[in-house]
């Protein structure tokens, strides 16, 4: 069951019965997995609750991104598997003017601290072979070469994992619909610090740029068209 029902009022649940999305939009026949934003600073180094993490981590997702994370290295398996295309975004550190319109707060964080946090999380860590894009906005469509790597490998569909839900994960989201790519997100592979943020924008998302699914459905479609079968999702989380 989708988890945004606890934060819809009850004149959004009439409005949904009657305008919300009923089925599936369904998938293409030639995907890519697409990874975003998947560092150690935004979930720690040791797996904590939120509050607990944010001591050291300010911008931590505690272990609701853990738990994001071990489903997308499950999903990232499979893709590999049955050679879905594997694509690792991720910001450029340059020193640019940051996009979040708020000031930064002081940090007694060490620089080697820093650089961990950077890293990406090594259970989705990128392997030989694997496309890893850098960029300086939220998008990983926006002034990055995103876009051209996927058209040139004749993608049609892009499933989308990672953080947050809200911000670089929704951007990416709708530049994606935007080039005109079938999308998916996986609900339990994306996350993000506050719970309202994260399941209103997968309705969002669901509504008008994407199909929300959950990681076991994106496995299957991977697997499925590894198998030469009919790649068409149509089925609604239950």
């Amino acid at each position: 069951m989708y988890g945004w029902e606890n934060f819809l009022s009850e004149r959004d649940k009439l409005h949904d019965l009657q305008w919300g999305k009923k089925e599936l939009s369904g998938f293409g026949s030639k995907p890519a997995l697409v990874l975003i934003d998947m560092y150690y600073s935004v979930v720690g180094l040791t797996r904590e609750p939120i509050f607990e993490s944010m001591k050291t981590w300010p911008g931590s997702t505690g272990l609701e991104g853990w738990a994001a994370v071990d489903k997308t290295a499950e999903l990232l398996a499979v893709a590999r598997e049955t050679g879905v295309p594997v694509v690792h975004v991720k910001g450029l550190n340059n020193g640019m003017k940051p996009w979040v319109h708020r000031k930064p707060r002081a940090s007694t964080m060490s620089a080697e601290m820093k650089r961990k946090g950077e890293q990406i999380c090594d259970e989705v860590a990128p392997i030989a072979g694997e496309v890893v894009i850098e960029k300086t906005a939220p998008s990983g469509f926006q002034g990055t070469p995103l876009a051209f790597h996927l058209i040139s490998m004749g993608i049609d569909t892009v499933i989308l994992c990672g953080e947050s839900t809200s911000g670089c994960l929704r951007a990416s989201a709708v530049d994606a619909a935007t080039h005109r790519f079938k999308v998916g997100v996986p609900m339990d592979c994306a996350y993000d610090r506050t719970e309202a943020s994260h399941w209103m924008n997968l309705y969002d998302m669901h509504q008008k740029y994407a199909d929300v699914i959950d990681a076991e459905a994106a496995k299957s479609y991977f697997r499925k068209l590894a198998a030469g079968s009919e790649p068409a999702l149509t089925r609604m989380a239950s």
